[in-house]
């Protein structure tokens, strides 16, 4: 079957508006669900690395034993079903208490779900910091929390930021399965075009170009931010 690359621009132009509402309501879901996925997993990754001490009461012990198997049930729930299916359920769920739009809704789950892997993320980043920075932060009368935030979260966001901006990139093409409940993303706007026009290859090859736009300019902006961190980084050694 042929492609009319003709009629396709037309649909661009005549649909101009839709595309670029869409287009924007994505960029905000890949923004807002990183950004507050990432709080989210740092908060997540923080506690599951207060380890239990034996110095510790019997009440803390509990607490962070009980505070344990909530996050590692929390990962395994997000990680292991399909973001679609997580918007449809929480937004009707929690739609007599909370009240919220489709679009509040949208925003929280992405945030949520991306929060799950941001944890992972996290944690992977902080098993490769040396262990021995703990101990000597320690020496040096820091608390379990003050070696934590001061320092190794900040080593352990600079070792995943790689596979931090890669989620940015992953949140880019997954907000299309908030079009459910429904949210008008690019892929829930290109659905309503097509239908009205019933040209549908020619209707979702502009939103696969857009897509493809889309993740190569947040390829390049995050390619570009990363090798401002290593040259900076390589700066801060040599002035050391």
């Amino acid at each position: 079957m042929n492609i009319d690359l003709v009629r396709s621009f037309e649909i661009f132009i005549e649909n101009f508006d839709s595309f670029m509402y869409g287009v924007m309501m994505t960029v905000l879901f890949a923004i807002v669900g990183t950004v507050f996925g990432l709080i989210i997993g740092l908060l997540v990754s923080g506690i599951r690395a207060i380890k239990i001490e034996k110095t510790d009461s019997e009440p803390v012990k509990v607490i962070k034993k009980i505070a344990e198997l909530i996050i590692r049930f929390y990962i395994f729930v997000f990680r292991g079903t399909p973001m679609m299916v997580q918007a449809i359920f929480f937004y009707y769920f929690f739609r007599d208490i909370f009240h919220w739009t489709h679009l509040e809704a949208g925003l929280v789950i992405i945030a949520i779900n991306t929060g799950a892997y941001m944890a992972e993320i996290i944690r992977s980043g902080i098993g490769a910091i040396d262990k021995g920075q703990k101990e000597a932060s320690r020496s040096l009368g820091l608390s379990n929390v003050q070696t934590l935030l001061y320092i190794i979260l900040p080593q352990a966001i600079r070792n995943s930021f790689p596979s931090i901006g890669n989620q940015l990139i992953v949140n880019i093409k997954d907000s299309s399965m908030l079009n459910v409940l429904p949210i008008t993303e690019l892929f829930f706007q290109t659905t309503s075009i097509a239908g009205s026009n019933m040209q549908f290859i020619e209707t979702y090859l502009i939103t696969a170009l857009l897509y493809l736009l889309l993740t190569s300019l947040a390829s390049l902006a995050l390619n570009l931010f990363e090798r401002k961190m290593g040259l900076a980084k390589a700066h801060v050694e040599m002035c050391s």
